[in-house]
């Protein structure tokens, strides 16, 4: 059993802030907006509500409000999906594997944590599709199974696009976010976020984790082991 982990969500990058963590360390996995405006997404910021109970709109700035949202991994159905260099990482995972989620997130309303990344949500891996592998055929099943992923819901949907699917029974948002990140310089000076020396000794990676790319494959069975005591699954 191997462990991959990828960064997910709105972020600064894409449309310039981070997603709320509260005092109470329960945080809004908000994703990033939708870049195909005729995507058959008809979620906005301003139109959905998260977990505790208010518009994403109410932690974000005006000016984003009416973005569609990207809702990609979604865990309704259990999809996560890539059509980027990040397709060839996806591909190495196996049924029963671990793909890890971490956010930017930011204290809304308190003082309490640090704006950092934390760990969001997992899948637990039950198949990875990738479509330029299948026939038309069964391109056209795999969009009537997997309609409520985000890639497939846009106007044209990428030939290289892998979906990882998870097994709706063992994957999950979590209920608190878990800090895996500090602040560090990088090269230039530029404060950015590297694994913090805890996360180091227990997972067993380090270096800046601030950009999506490369995603960290974590192999050791012990550090594995800790990983999924930090996403409860022990």
């Amino acid at each position: 059993m191997k462990a991959l982990l990828l960064r997910i969500g709105i972020d600064k990058g894409t449309d310039g802030t981070l997603g709320p963590i509260f005092e109470d360390e329960s945080f809004e996995f908000i994703p990033m907006s939708e870049s195909d405006l005729h995507s058959k997404e008809n979620r906005t910021y301003k139109n959905t509500i998260g977990r505790h109970g208010e518009s994403f709109a109410t932690y974000l700035p005006k000016r984003i409000e009416n973005r569609i949202l990207h809702d990609d991994p979604e865990f309704e159905t259990s999809t996560y999906g890539d059509a980027t260099a990040k397709r060839s990482y996806l591909l190495k995972l196996q049924n029963g594997d671990l793909l890890a989620f971490y956010a930017g997130l930011q204290p809304f309303n308190n003082d309490k944590f640090n704006t950092a990344l934390y760990l969001i949500g997992y899948f637990t891996v039950e198949g990875v599709i990738d479509f330029n592998q299948l026939s038309k055929t069964d391109i056209e099943t795999s969009y009537k199974l997997y309609s409520n992923n985000a890639h497939i819901k846009r106007s044209r949907p990428p030939t290289d696009l892998v979906i990882v699917v998870g097994n709706k029974r063992s994957s999950r948002l979590l209920s608190k976010a878990v800090p895996i990140s500090q602040s560090k310089p990088d090269k230039s000076g530029k404060p950015t976020q590297a694994v913090s020396e805890e996360m180091e000794r227990l997972l067993g990676i380090s270096g800046f984790i601030q950009r999506s790319m490369p995603p960290r494959f974590i192999t050791n069975p012990d550090k594995v082991d800790n990983l999924k005591k930090l996403l409860e699954l022990y």
